[in-house]
């Protein structure tokens, strides 16, 4: 079969981009690593957020978009309040109501203390009577045998006085009952007190929940996709967006156990991504598993615990991801190469292309 001319100038175009991008592999992937040096495959993650409901709600209304960028504190999306708005006006009218209780429980407490003062005046004024009561009697004793003044003088102050001593017991309970009645005023004042404090601490609770019905970015990062659609009804906790925290960006490989343990924490990486093999990017080891992460069935021989993976974490530097934060994607593919021995010099096909 005889190839057009059009036929064949695809063909060749074809062949020059699979060159290339076998030349690009090679320069790149087939290039031996110098002692004190590891390197494996891995993806490029970040941490992950969900911006969630604390209450039950309807999403009335969604202000971020799938790739956008957010800020800290940014509102993302609105839930609705009517319920918690309602909730609010009542727990401050009962607020007033409590306030008003207050009040009025201290103007109790007044009107009992004037009351006692009152009873302990007639107390006293009781008290004036018994003593002249009680002279008048002494005298009537004392004069009665002579004759000086007649019997029915003598039993009248007698009455007069029991009356009096009558009337000072009778004041005296007056004044008890005053200082329990100013008693149970004050405990009023205590009781309205503790409610306004009670529907005060549930006005910052509705507050709160109004606040939380805000949702804001916890962190500045990108809207990576919406879980929830407005409109729709979500229980507490239920997700409304997924954002990724771009200030921890890091790629994770696996190293057999010869090579992890000789990984410090703080090594230096280089990561050169598939996507942009040109740039080699800094990087350094954040994290590395105290167990293996897969295991072969048997490991009692040399060999067998060699093949134990152990996980390395490479985090990138945040100051060079804010300088490039447009160009930061999760999920690229790329390798990572460890330099597991400080004094070993790195080789020149890794040399930094980008640098924080």
């Amino acid at each position: 079969m005889r190839l057009s001319g059009k036929s064949w100038i695809l063909l060749l175009l074809l062949v020059l981009v699979l060159a290339a991008g076998a030349y690009l592999w090679q320069g790149l992937g087939d290039q031996e690593l110098p002692a004190g040096f590891a390197s494996g495959n891995g993806r490029i993650e970040a941490v992950e957020i969900d911006v969630a409901t604390r209450t039950p709600g309807r999403i009335t209304e969604i202000l971020a978009n799938e790739g956008d960028f957010v800020e800290a504190g940014q509102v993302l999306a609105r839930m609705d309040t009517a319920t918690l708005d309602a909730q609010l006006r009542e727990a401050q009218a009962q607020l007033r109501r409590a306030e008003i209780a207050v009040g009025t429980a201290g103007s109790l407490v007044t009107q009992r203390r004037a009351e006692k003062a009152a009873a302990e005046s007639v107390v006293a004024q009781r008290e004036a009577e018994l003593d002249a009561a009680e002279r008048r009697l002494a005298r009537s004793e004392e004069l009665a045998p002579r004759g000086t003044v007649p019997t029915q003088r003598l039993d009248d102050d007698r009455a007069q006085t029991q009356g009096a001593r009558a009337a000072v017991s009778a004041a005296e309970a007056q004044v008890a009952a005053a200082e329990a009645a100013i008693a149970a005023a004050e405990a009023r004042i205590v009781d309205a007190e503790a409610e306004v404090e009670a529907v005060a601490a549930t006005i910052e609770r509705v507050q709160a929940d109004i606040d939380d019905s805000l949702l804001r970015a916890p962190r500045n990062g990108r809207v990576q996709y919406r879980v929830a659609q407005l409109g729709e009804v979500l229980p507490a906790g239920g997700r409304v967006l997924n954002l990724v925290d771009l200030a921890d960006v890091y790629m994770t490989v696996f190293l057999p156990t010869g090579q992890a343990g000789r990984v410090a924490i703080g090594s230096e990486v280089r990561l050169v991504m598939d996507a942009a093999p040109e740039h080699v990017i800094p990087a350094r080891v954040s994290f590395v598993a105290d167990v293996a992460q897969f295991t072969p069935r048997t490991v009692e021989t040399a060999d067998e615990r060699e093949k134990l993976m152990f996980r390395v974490r490479a985090r990138i530097d945040p100051h060079l991801l804010e300088e490039h934060i447009t160009q930061v994607k999760t999920g690229l593919p790329g390798v990572a190469y460890i330099r597991l021995n400080p004094e070993a010099a790195w080789p020149d096909w890794l040399a930094l292309t980008l640098q924080p």
